[in-house]
């Protein structure tokens, strides 16, 4: 069994949200973009273990020891003092899991289960740790039945993807923007990889599902949608979109001063993509 471990920031042991069916999914650490609108910013960073976060504890569940940062969770009240406090957008009570702990998770769940996805932060940033997971499920027989997803930003290289997607059997990505300009100043990252990382994946028949979020103002205007329905035209129009409408939940800094998408704007989009021949278009389920 592989001795690997990854940096989970938290485990949802069932979601009918994060790909099809009922699925266990995995919020790994750390992420190689740093989006303004993120719902999860704390997710971005991995601790540096400065310590500026232990003084913003006030029950004393954070410590330095030989130089490293310590989290005592039974004193924790998850009142997440310290996530406001870390400058790094990073989390101190995230704990490391390992391959073997993950299948026991699923062993325990799997009569409920139909798959497992990884998410994030960027779930690729622990790529070894995804690839020794997804085989050991696969050579698993109370496991093998799960289907194994990705979701991503799409920042993955193709030799990176190369040397997982045999074991993964479907990918959700999120295209931030099309605009090469807004892209960076919404991710402070170029849209290049995503998008060819788009088109990898719907060669290889592993594209599930592509994500597209509508930020008022920004991301829902005519050119934007246009561009999208053309990218998905290009890879045939049979591909799966899915219209997330932005909200400031979770949001910090200049982000939770914008307004949230309208459920107009959003049907509007996906009665565009539609006509055009593209879809399935999935909707929020909540607005």
């Amino acid at each position: 069994m592989s001795s690997l471990q990854a940096q989970i920031s938290k485990i949802l042991t069932w979601s009918c949200v994060d790909g099809p069916g009922n699925r266990a999914v995995l919020f790994l650490q750390g992420c190689n973009f740093d989006c303004a609108a993120c719902h999860n910013p704390h997710t971005i960073g991995s601790c540096n273990h400065c310590g500026d976060c232990i003084e913003a504890c006030p029950t004393q569940a954070l410590s330095l020891k030989a130089g490293r940062l310590r989290f005592d969770p039974d004193r924790c009240t998850q009142c997440d003092a310290c996530l406001e406090a870390c400058p790094v957008k990073a989390n101190p009570m995230v704990p490391c899991y390992s391959v073997e702990d993950i299948l026991l998770l699923l062993r325990k769940h799997r009569a409920f289960l139909s798959g497992i996805t990884v998410s994030g932060g960027e779930a690729t940033m622990q790529l070894p740790f995804i690839r020794a997971l997804f085989a050991a499920i696969g050579c698993d027989r109370e496991l093998c039945h799960l289907t194994r997803f990705i979701d991503t930003n799409g920042y993955l290289g193709p030799a990176g993807w190369k040397s997982v997607l045999n074991g993964t059997d479907g990918v959700m990505l999120d295209i931030k923007a099309f605009d090469l300009e807004r892209h960076r100043r919404l991710t402070g990252r170029s849209n290049e990889r995503s998008l060819a990382s788009a088109r990898l994946l719907h060669e290889a028949g592993k594209l599930y599902e592509l994500r597209y979020l509508m930020i008022p103002g920004q991301t829902d205007g005519e050119e934007e949608i246009a561009s999208l329905r053309e990218f998905a035209l290009s890879l045939d129009g049979n591909v799966r979109i899915r219209l997330n409408a932005f909200r400031t939940h979770g949001v910090r800094g200049k982000a939770s001063d914008w307004p949230a998408a309208s459920r107009d704007k959003v049907e509007a989009a996906a009665s565009q993509l539609e006509s055009a021949g593209i879809g399935p278009v999935a909707l929020p389920s909540l607005w």
